[in-house]
This record gives structure tokens, C-alpha cells and sequence, in this order.
């Protein structure tokens, strides 16, 4: 199962660093039934951007969390058994749930399919909507519209062996 697991510049920095994601467990997205309710598609590359969106979100919120932390989001995705993942049945149509699934154990980075980044042009949008993030989830309507302003960028492909250019940069 290809799954998505959100992180920061230097979350990733780290995880090159340990050789590994986590320690567990960890967030991530995936497919799952939920997703698939939610979405009404077929086409696994289009769930599988939902997903990959759902990750870009859940590395928005680390990046509110952590104010020193390079504005740009990331998202490793990853190759791991279906029985390593485990999504919660009571929360498979929360809206703030959607996709999200739990690694109960740290995943070796060499697992890791791709990284996706945000590109330079986007860390201004980024920054503004991770200071926004509070106030959306508080319901602020401007404050949401910030946030969502960070999904006009798209995030960016890159091997895993780009990795260390990714942390250098």
C-alpha cells in the first residue's frame, strides 16, 4: 500500500539522517474506504492525489507547530504492507479524518517511493496559511481561505536520492 506521510524540512532532515521514518507511530494517508466514500472516484491516481492533498495538509499543521521550520511543505510517500497500516473505522468519515491512517512502527526510509516539496515560489503562501491554521479551524472564514491558498501550489516530485539536495537547500 502506498501511503503518505507528512513531514517537515527538518523532520526529513532527520529521517536521512536516522535512516528512518518515525519513531512510530506516525500519521500518514492512504486510500482508504473513507477516502474512496468521500471522493466518488474510481481512478487510483486521483485518489491517490487526494490522498498525497490530505499528507500536504497534515504537513501544513507540523509546520504550525513548529515556526523555525523551513516554509514548504513535504509528504514522503511510502511503500508499506497493508497489515503495517491501520486506519480507524469510527473516524473513516470525519472530515478532518479522511484518509488518515496510523504506522505503528518507525518505516526505514529506503521503503520511500518519492518525496514531494514545495517549491520556493509557494513558501510565502505557506507561511501565511500556516499562521492562518488556527483561526480556520476556529472557523474563520478569511482565515480559511488562507489556508486553502496554499493548495494552488502543487506540490513538487523528487527521487529519493534528491533527498540530501532537499535538506542542503
Amino acid at each position: 500500500m502506498r501511503v503518505y506521510v507528512p513531514l517537515t524540512l527538518p523532520a526529513l532532515a532527520q529521517a536521512h539522517r536516522a535512516g528512518e521514518l518515525g519513531p512510530g507511530p506516525l500519521t500518514a494517508y492512504a486510500v482508504t474506504p473513507g477516502l474512496r466514500e468521500w471522493y466518488v472516484s474510481d481512478d487510483i491516481e486521483e485518489l491517490e492525489y487526494a490522498a498525497l492533498t490530505r499528507a500536504a495538509h497534515g504537513s501544513l499543521r507540523l509546520l504550525a507547530a513548529d515556526p523555525g521550520a523551513v516554509r514548504k511543505r513535504v509528504v514522503v510517500a511510502v511503500d508499506i504492507a497493508d497489515g503495517a497500516v491501520h486506519a480507524d473505522p469510527d473516524r473513516a468519515l470525519d472530515p478532518d479524518a479522511l484518509g488518515e491512517v496510523r504506522l505503528a512502527a518507525a518505516v526505514p526510509l529506503a521503503k520511500a517511493a518519492a518525496v514531494h516539496v514545495d517549491a520556493d515560489d509557494a513558501a510565502v503562501d505557506v507561511a501565511k496559511a500556516a499562521e492562518a491554521l488556527a483561526a480556520a479551524d476556529d472557523g474563520d472564514a478569511d482565515a480559511q481561505f488562507v489556508v486553502d491558498g496554499a493548495d494552488d501550489h502543487e506540490l513538487l516530485w523528487f527521487a529519493t536520492q534528491e533527498i540530501e539536495h532537499l535538506i542542503a537547500g
